[in-house]
């Protein structure tokens, strides 16, 4: 590092950026025939798009590598340089993409070129000093990528790195990138038989297995229990629904391009739901309401469709097809505190039940265009009960939705990951544009106001997070089988059965293994299969009428106990969610 630049520290991602610009002079001087198009800072990282007829091999990738090593020990100087678009056009006309980049600048806007050695580009900025700054680089990866995210548009080489200040920095998330593999939802939901993407039927659609299923419905239980408590009242909502309820909603106009095409039925447009508000209003405007009758709240685990290019899905975080714990409230403005206090208090109630020890909440609100004047009132119903309630928030400027200013809560899974997963809107829009009405103490008619809530979000995508958060080892309330028991032998065959069918009878989810192989074996494989107890029956335990409890979070078998006191003892265990 340079020595005016010693005592500076330089933000990661300004670390990043460089690194990107690194990278391109690596490329141009071991790929000349290569053309630089992009290459920002990432989360974790960075990027460049490279257009090269070529592919980068892994060979390329390791003298890429250490060309880069070599750039970052010359401590170049980052330098800039102001100029006309002209000036840029002429500067990079040998390379298309970079041309387009610059026609689009509008005359007169500031542009700037950033050079490090003899390499030279189009940059707004945002550097380290010197490339000496970039304390330790690694390059991780190769994918396709069309020109600015168009399948029409030319298909690029996107290299993936990192780069840190220091080198314990950087191994530090190369063995977390170790963990989080380990954890990858995709990977254990396969090894654990838990779901699986079945291409025949298409992408994006998730096939829930009998183990899955069994985890989804204990998750649905235990959400449905929180809303009867809360006088929430079920609903079913059709899956497809005349397109104009859509046009009235505002949902083709703002999201049409996340939506599957129209089904003609009879010369009419049809289309798969992608939101469960438009059929919940349709409940609420069936009949006259009073102010006595609200709040009104109504739940769905509704199923809806949404359409996501096939690059862009990713296991059961992004799909096609998924079911949300979804509510929608309709209140009287007077009523919008309380009930957003009693949704924190679900909120609440969520993250502790599965295990998540740290969550953020965002206020979110609407950018000053499409700003009403009851946006101050959303916002301050929502700030009093998130204080209410002591739960610290971040405000996220412009971040709110259409229907206007939000909650979002962001879970940290075990090894520090931030997942968005819950959020709660506040809504005067959709009551004006459906004219819904309740008559108010006055004898007037007045428009009620509306939350959407889903706090786990996409039941497929929380029930992923859970894998990851417990890396598929899921506690023994949730887990899909909470005890094998395994035989010694065939001799205990059958008082292996006896044993699973008094715990069964109590509602515990027991499996016997009547296969041939060594206990060993069993106890191993049942262990890799994250199952919370093997219960190992031998002539002794046939003889005593006990259990010698074998568990998956220790390395040891324990002492044989009563069959009744290990009952005891896994229903103290789901009885803790733990």
């Amino acid at each position: 590092m340079s020595a005016q630049h010693a005592h500076e520290a330089t933000p990661v991602d300004a670390l990043r950026h460089t690194a990107a610009h690194v990278l391109a002079y690596a490329v141009q001087d071991l790929f000349p025939d290569a053309k630089p198009t992009i290459g920002p800072s990432i989360e974790n990282g960075f990027y460049y798009d490279f257009d090269r007829a070529e592919p980068f091999t892994p060979e390329d990738m390791a003298r890429l590598e250490a060309r880069m090593r070599e750039i970052v020990l010359a401590d170049y100087a980052m330098t800039g340089e102001a100029v006309t678009r002209d000036q840029a056009i002429a500067r990079f006309a040998g390379n298309p993409y970079k041309v387009e980049i610059a026609s689009e600048i509008p005359e007169g806007d500031p542009i700037t070129l950033y050079s490090i050695g003899e390499f030279t580009d189009l940059c707004r900025g945002g550097h380290a000093h010197t490339t000496g700054e970039i304390g330790a680089l690694k390059l991780m990866s190769v994918a396709g990528a069309y020109w600015r995210g168009d399948e029409h548009k030319p298909m690029l080489q996107r290299i993936y790195g990192t780069a840190f200040a220091t080198q314990a920095e950087l191994e530090g998330y190369l063995l977390f990138l170790e963990e989080a593999a380990k954890r990858d939802h995709r990977r254990l939901g396969q090894e654990l038989g838990l779901f699986s993407i079945e291409e025949d039927a298409g992408g994006g659609l998730v096939f829930w297995h009998p183990k899955g299923a069994v985890i989804r419905g204990i998750i649905e239980t235990f959400i449905r229990q929180g809303l009867a408590d809360r006088g929430y009242q079920s609903v079913v909502t059709p899956h497809i629904a005349h397109e104009k309820l859509y046009e009235i909603s505002g949902h083709l106009e703002s999201f049409g391009a996340s939506m599957f095409g129209p089904i003609e039925v009879e010369g009419q447009r049809f289309r798969l739901k992608p939101m469960n508000c438009p059929g919940h209003i349709l409940i609420y405007r069936s009949e006259g309401r009073s102010y006595r009758d609200l709040p009104l709240r109504y739940a769905e685990f509704g199923t809806v469709y949404r359409f996501e290019r096939s690059g862009t899905l990713h296991g059961l975080a992004r799909v096609r097809g998924f079911t949300q714990d979804d509510a929608h409230l309709f209140c009287t403005p007077e009523q919008l505190q309380s009930e957003f206090e009693q949704t924190a208090d679900e909120a609440l109630r969520l993250t502790e039940a599965f295990g998540f020890d740290k969550v953020e909440y965002f206020l979110s609100t609407r950018e000053a265009a499409v700003r009403t004047e009851t946006d101050p009132i959303a916002e301050d119903a929502i700030r009093k009960a998130l204080e209410s309630r002591g739960l610290p928030y971040q405000l996220d400027e412009g971040g709110g939705a259409f229907y206007g200013p939000k909650l979002d809560i962001y879970l940290h899974d075990a090894i520090g990951r931030k997942w968005q997963l819950g959020t709660v809107q506040v809504d005067f829009i959709l009551p004006q544009r459906f004219d819904l009405k309740y008559r108010g103490s006055d004898g007037q008619d007045h428009a009620p106001v509306m939350i959407h809530r889903a706090l786990a979000g996409s039941l497929e995508r929380f029930f992923g997070v859970l894998i990851e958060h417990f890396g598929g080892a899921f506690p023994a309330w949730l887990a899909p089988v909470q005890a094998v028991i395994a035989p010694i032998s065939e001799h205990q065959l059958e008082y292996a059965h006896s044993v699973a069918t008094k715990l069964g009878a109590e509602g515990f989810r027991i499996h016997v293994d009547e296969s041939n192989e060594k206990i060993g074996y069993k106890i191993r494989h049942w262990k890799m299969q994250k199952v919370p107890y093997i219960l190992v029956v031998g002539k002794q335990e046939l003889a005593d009428g006990t259990v010698a409890p074998n568990e998956r979070r220790l390395d040891e078998k324990r002492p044989a106990i009563a069959i009744d006191a290990f009952a005891a003892e896994l229903r103290d265990r789901v009885a803790r969610k733990v």
